[in-house]
């Protein structure tokens, strides 16, 4: 069961005090919105140290967290209270009361009773349960030990306990109990260290720093004389600003984030420290990113509602019609009986009659929405669950995670995803950092160096990573690079290379532990520092430790110490950070790294070859999706240092605009540099994760990624994740800083989407050249005057305001956009986007982003992830799906319709709060694609069939009731109505609907366009309502005349007639119980032993059961209830019933038959031909390909990106994670190549006609797919299949193949053979023609170990058996690589 995500907000009454009594504090009445608690909101905290008695006068909120719901006491009426506001149970209350009255019921009360018990009674022992984790959950929370100083001395508290204004001390590895003022440490100068995973994700440590004039009360005694006062801003989400002030001794102090520990970070590698509680419980960060519970509903569920709701008028509709019926009767024949058969004694006149008819009826004809369709409802949705977590498939390893469904009630959802929003860090990446290239002195050196040798057959090979321990016995033996030309020069004593490395380790913010002699443990607050040092660490140059004034590195095995002058620290602004350290012979050096768009205008004049040929370099690696810094040097004379020393100090000292300050004086010193080279990282993203992206964008589904990068390295990300391709006709950069810029940016996308798609479909978008020109005549822009708009509105601030909101162009119509081809890609900054999301923009922002096939989202806050998914929630009304795995997305998490955490090493708050979790984003393939896409089809099924049983059961009465005088009088025994829905029908659904398949997993993995028909809504919605009822009535149409028309001049063997109306009854309800039975039998796809027990033991038990109602025995002992004594043996044994029972069964299940297969015959569905292939495979066995579920990418494979440079040079800007001081990461992605051409190639051809068909209907803009039918192809398609061009693919460029590893041996060389194809990196930066420029092609299999690959060939043989051989040469390399032709072939 799942443990409570969130505080629920109706119980904030128990923590929340409305009633502030301290007149002190400010309170500003405010309308209550969605999120607030309470009439009143804070505008200001005041909070006094050591001092309860002021504090509690403000009545603040407690530590307690309680996410529970009931108590022994509340729970059976609050449950009770909560179950019947669901419309059904009140309605199914309502009939069991009316079934008490005698006059008006017909059939007994536990009919009702009974179901409706059951009911109530599974919801509330799961709510129970559910409530039950949550005490437990809040038990262990609530219950944790904290050291509080009370009274001079520190006491064991539990958390419940701890009070705002308390000292508490924190220990190492203790988790915060609270939000806590930083006041002291043992580390010096107030320092201390702390893991922020449950809060954002990242697992690097981050630094903290108390208030220096609080850094030295390390005492008790100390602590327990601290008076001060802080005053600061109310509770709120940001988790990345503080804004406060101390006042102690007449002097204030200011505050920031950097001052504060939150609730749920962890101390690392910091013996203790002590924080006064400023914010505790539902006040902290931690709990107000929680947000509020948003129920979340299903769009079937709300299908259902609807549905129900017409049924109910249905229903009404029948009851009054019989009602007139019986009237009529009563008024023209009944008063023919009124001698011997009279009315009962309330009723005297025929409208009283057919006024308790018509509520007689409502209670027979209720079955056709029986109760018993929620409790099956919950159940196939339990067992689909379970099956999640049972999944082997998404179970993680490494993390030793299994998959979980957190919730039950959104399975089939996960089959209607359109829009997909993640996060990045921790969630596409693994968020470690390898060091991979750099650029020393114009010199570049790479990760793997290829040779080609050109012996026959042609291969291509790399030698053995490096053995760095003979040459240095501090390097870090995990550290792997194999370009022994760096290492060479670094022992040759290259200058260039000595500085370069020198740089690395003393330009940081490390925290290095000896454990032992030689054993360093770096700790650092970001993974790029990290990997850097550790690089300058195996090559020679070792960071040993630091003070708060010295650096002590080892070079080249002697042990040297720098003076640590000055830190020039980084923030997104400067985008770089230096160190002014001076060396033991007194030279005094600054050293700088940062993005090279901002440090390569800084360098010396006389830099400019060397930056040209570094500026190649950074291309080449930042087109590798790459993070790249840019490394230089300065030295300064002592008065130069002087000079700037006291300008910095006095900077440094200054009360208002500080920051500014500092920064000028930075930059004034940061010039004239002399340039050393570049680095080149690579933030490996999880397992699968390029090739999870293309599968989902091959199922139709969008994915967006909200990131807190900047747009340099969000770029990098979308083509490490495969989301921005090469093929793309465009990827459009917003980064306006006003509204109307960003207007103009949005409006030239779609302008230029819109040509880029006329010119593509040659003109054929007539509409859209009209609604161009009229976005050029109604806002005044002509072309080359957009410049102009501004000068030209006049007026001031106020009036260019209202220019810019009145000149808004008109929108394209949806039609127009989402009817262009081609594929778009769109980033858009943190600052446009705030503007993008303003009220009167957000149509225009949603109208050119979805219209994209990727968006990016950079520099994104919390919130803003929240209204983004909001967004397309409400105009697009697609069914989205959020996945992060921070308490930052965990606002996205609640808003999506399906929120999705990444459990692991990242924490778990983001898994809290979601609705599924597993270890890796790779695992959300088979989540939508297998268990989503099953779980709709499975729900689908199930209702078609339950919705079709119950009308072919329920308007059997209808029909009676016009033989029967509109008495009310039941055709069936009451025990065959209580146990239909119960015992006889019920488990054979519940089967179907929990282990039912159209297709196995490999192939829902395999054919992604199988997952379209849940994103349109087709199998399931009013249509197929109305033609399951139509069904149902026509079943029951036959089921009473065929049997009516039959036994009434029918006869037994001994001349009785059979016409009475216990035969036709059990005649009646045995044809039904068969049909309904062989229905589903025709509606199963996949049979397991499950199915067959419980359709045919569903069969046995009705013939069992009815047995025994109708023996003697039971008449015996309850001769009043059960009234067909013998009915069942005597009408069985006769030939005539079972010969109608067999008729009425032939033309029921016929006309259904004959259907089905015309329709598969004229009009079949792509998973009809998936099947079909199955069953042809299984007769004649294939090799098994490598298909998506095949092997993933190891950790030893070769990534493709390593050979081939995309098209076009794209710089990786500096991606530096930190924010201002100590902040959170920012990391880019690895550019991995997805083999993805046969995906892509399968896409385009086998998109079949009929979903295209009804997403124009649907969308009434959608072109026709390039492929008109979805039928096998002739036997000589193999002829006509186009050549497989190496860059051109819908997934991305340079889209190679590998061929199989090979172990090659030769005398004196340890080398390994890697995949044969691409180019070898230019040593020296410098073009060198290969000896092997024209290399025999080689066979290539798409089966590799190392690749995670589909080939063209292997979808055409496993869903059509098709076979295809197609020979493709290699793309042009870049000028100066070598080239290899190699062919690809698919053969049986």
């Amino acid at each position: 069961m799942a443990v409570q995500k969130e505080l629920q907000e109706q119980w904030f009454s128990l923590i929340l005090p409305f009633h502030r009594k301290e007149k002190r504090i400010c309170w500003k009445n405010v309308e209550k919105d969605a999120d607030s608690v309470g009439a009143f909101t804070e505008e200001e905290r005041k909070v006094k140290a050591n001092d309860r008695e002021y504090n509690e006068r403000f009545q603040y909120a407690s530590n307690c967290i309680m996410t529970s719901k009931y108590n022994i006491l509340t729970f059976l009426p609050v449950n009770l209270f909560e179950q019947f506001q669901e419309v059904a149970n009140t309605y199914f209350l309502f009939l069991l009361i009316l079934q008490l009255i005698p006059q008006i019921s017909s059939l007994s009360w536990f009919t009702t009773i009974v179901p409706l018990a059951l009911v109530l009674s599974i919801t509330a022992v799961k709510d129970a349960t559910d409530d039950y984790f949550r005490h437990k959950s809040d038990s262990q929370v609530n219950n944790r030990q904290s050291q509080v100083l009370i009274r001079g001395s520190l006491q064991n508290e539990k958390w419940m306990n701890v009070k705002v204004g308390d000292i508490i001390k924190l220990e190492n590895k203790q988790f915060v109990a609270a939000d806590v003022l930083l006041l002291s440490s043992s580390e010096p100068h107030g320092l201390c260290y702390i893991e922020t995973a449950e809060l954002d994700g990242e697992t690097n440590m981050k630094v903290r720093q108390s208030v220096s004039v609080t850094a030295e009360l390390g005492d008790p005694n100390n602590l327990a004389a601290f008076n001060g006062e802080v005053v600061c801003e109310p509770p709120n989400n940001k988790l990345d600003r503080f804004c406060g002030t101390l006042y102690w001794r007449d002097k204030k102090y200011p505050l920031t984030n950097q001052n504060m520990l939150l609730r749920g970070c962890v101390l690392r590698n910091t013996e203790a420290c002590y924080g006064l509680v400023i914010f505790a419980g539902p006040d902290t960060k931690l709990m107000q990113n929680s947000g509020r519970t948003k129920f979340k509903r299903t769009s079937i569920d709300r299908l259902m509602n609807t549905l129900v709701l017409w049924i109910f008028g249905f229903l009404f509709c029948m009851g009054v019609i019989l009602a007139v019926g019986n009237a009529v009767w009563e008024k023209e024949v009944g008063s023919l009986f009124q001698s011997y058969l009279p009315w009962d004694p309330p009723v005297d006149n025929f409208l009283f009659s057919a006024f308790l008819s018509f509520w007689s009826y409502v209670i027979i004809l209720n079955t056709v929405v029986p109760i018993s369709l929620y409790v099956s409802v919950e159940v196939i949705r339990l067992g689909h669950s379970y099956f999640i977590n049972w999944d082997q498939h998404m179970f993680c390893s490494q993390c030793n995670t299994a998959a979980e469904a957190r919730t039950t009630t959104l399975n089939e959802e996960l089959g209607q995803v359109e829009y997909i929003f993640s996060d990045k860090t921790g969630t596409l990446t693994q968020n470690i950092m390898s060091f991979n290239k750099c650029s020393i002195n114009g010199q570049t050196y790479v990760h793997i160096v290829y040779y080609i040798l050109s012996f026959p057959p042609p291969l291509l090979f790399c030698l053995q990573r490096l053995d760095f321990t003979t040459f240095n016995p501090l390097a870090d033996p995990d550290f792997c690079f194999y370009d022994d030309k760096l290492l060479e020069s670094v022992k040759m004593g290259d200058l260039s290379a000595h500085e370069f490395f020198r740089l690395l380790s003393l330009c940081h913010t490390v925290m290095s532990e000896e454990k032992s002699e030689g054993e360093l443990v770096y700790k650092a607050q970001s993974p790029d520092e990290g990997a850097l040092v550790t690089a300058a660490r195996n090559f020679g140059f070792v960071f040993r430790s630091r003070t708060p004034g010295t650096i002590t590195t080892t070079e080249i095995g002697q042990t040297v110490t720098y003076s640590l002058l000055a830190i020039l620290d980084f923030n997104n602004i400067r985008k770089r950070m230096s160190v002014i350290v001076r060396n033991p012979e007194g030279r005094i050096r600054l050293y700088c790294k940062g993005a090279d768009t901002v440090l390569l205008e800084r360098l010396h004049p006389s830099n400019l070859e060397l930056m040209t040929i570094t500026s190649d370099h950074l291309n080449e690696y930042g087109a590798d999706g790459l993070r790249t810094l840019a490394l230089a040097f300065r030295d300064l004379s002592e008065d130069e240092w002087e000079v700037w020393s006291e300008s910095q100090r006095l900077a440094d000292k200054a009360t208002d605009y500080r920051e500014d300050r500092l920064a000028a004086v930075y930059d004034k010193i940061e010039q004239d540099m002399m340039l050393l080279g570049a680095t080149a990282i690579e933030d490996k993203l999880q397992e699968g994760v390029p090739e999870t992206i293309a599968l989902l964008t091959l199922a139709n589904i969008k994915i967006w990624v909200l990131t807190g990068d900047n747009t340099e390295t969000a770029v990098n990300i979308g083509y490490s994740c495969k989301m921005l391709t090469d093929d793309m006709s465009e990827v459009f950069i917003i980064s306006g800083h006003t509204v109307q810029s960003v207007r103009q940016e949005l409006r030239k996308a779609r302008e230029r989407m819109i040509e880029l798609s006329r010119s593509r479909d040659g003109g054929k978008s007539e509409g859209m050249e009209g609604w161009v020109e009229a976005c050029f005549t109604e806002n005044g822009f002509r072309e080359g005057q957009e410049g102009d708009d501004t000068a030209k509105g006049g007026g001031g601030g106020g009036g260019e305001g209202k220019q810019v909101h009145g000149s808004s162009f008109p929108s394209p119509p949806s039609s127009f956009m989402d009817s262009i081809s081609g594929e778009f890609g769109l980033v858009i900054s943190g600052h446009s986007l705030a503007h993008a999301l303003e009220a009167d923009m957000e149509a225009e922002f949603v109208s050119t982003a979805c219209a994209c096939k990727a968006v990016i989202c950079c520099r994104v806050t919390p919130l803003q992830k929240a209204q983004v998914v909001e967004l397309i929630k409400k105009h697009k009304k697609a069914v989205t799906l959020a996945v992060g795995d921070g308490a930052n997305d965990i606002s996205m998490i609640k808003s999506a319709h399906i929120g999705v955490g990444i459990s692991g090493q990242e924490g778990i708050q983001a898994v809290l709060a979601s609705d599924y979790s597993f270890a890796q984003f790779r695992f959300l393939q088979r989540l939508l694609l297998v268990h989503g896409r099953w779980s709709y089809l499975r729900m689908c099924r199930f209702l078609c069939y339950f919705f079709y049983k119950n009308f072919a059961f329920t308007m059997v009465h209808f029909w009676f009731g016009f033989f029967c005088g509109f008495s009310a009088q039941t055709v069936y025994d009451q025990y065959f109505i209580t146990l239909y829905n119960i015992v006889f029908t019920s488990l054979p659904v519940l089967a179907m609907g929990i282990f039912d398949q159209d297709v196995a997993d490999q192939r829902s993995l395999e054919c992604p366009k199988l997952y379209e028909p849940g994103q349109l809504n087709l199998l399931f919605n009013k249509k197929e309502f109305f033609i399951c009822i139509t069904q149902g009535i026509y079943t029951s149409v036959v089921l009473f005349f065929v049997p009516y028309a039959v036994l009434s001049n029918a006869t037994q063997s001994s001349g009785v007639p059979l016409a009475d109306y216990q035969t036709f009854a059990v005649t009646t309800a045995t044809a039904l119980v068969i049909v309904v039975s062989v229905q589903i039998a025709l509606d199963t796809g996949f049979w397991t032993v499950i199915n067959h027990v419980f359709v045919w033991g569903s069969l046995g038990s009705y013939f069992t059961i009815m047995f025994a109602l109708h023996s003697q025995t039971l008449f015996r002992i309850f001769p009043n209830q059960f009234h067909f004594v013998g009915c069942a043996q005597n009408t069985l044994l006769q030939p005539v019933v079972w010969l109608t029972i067999a008729l009425a069964t032939a033309i029921c299940i016929v006309p259904v038959m004959a259907c089905r297969f015309l329709k598969l015959d004229l009009k079949p569905q792509l998973s009809d031909m998936v099947r079909h292939t199955q069953l042809v495979r299984q007769r004649r066995r294939k090799p098994p390909g490598c298909g998506i579920g095949g092997a993933w990418r190891g950790a030893g494979s070769v990534p493709e990106s390593r050979f081939g440079a995309r098209g076009g040079s794209r710089r990786s800007g500096y991606a530096f994670a930190h924010q201002e001081g100590f902040g959170e990461l920012i990391t880019s992605g690895k550019n991995m190549r997805l083999s993805s051409l046969g995906l892509a190639s399968f896409a385009s051809r086998h998109s079949s006609s009929w979903i295209e068909t009804l997403r124009r209907k649907k969308n009434t803009h959608t072109p026709p797919s390039t492929s008109e039918n979805c039928s096998p192809a002739p036997r000589h398609a193999s002829r006509m299949v186009p050549p497989l061009s190496n860059s051109s693919s819908v997934l991305g460029g340079s889209q190679e193949a590998q061929i199989e590893e090979e172990t090659v041996t030769e005398a004196g060389q340890n080398i390994r053979a890697v995949p044969a194809v691409l180019t070898q990196p230019a040593a020296s930066g410098s073009a060198q023609a290969s000896p092997a420029e024209n290399i025999p092609s080689a066979a290539v299999r798409s089966d590799s170990p190392g690749g995670w690959m589909l080939s063209f060939g292997t979808v055409q043989e496993a869903l059509f058996g098709w076979k295809a051989a197609a020979a493709r040469p290699t793309a042009s390399s870049k000028q100066g690589s070598p080239r290899a032709a190699m062919e690809t072939s698919q053969t049986e």
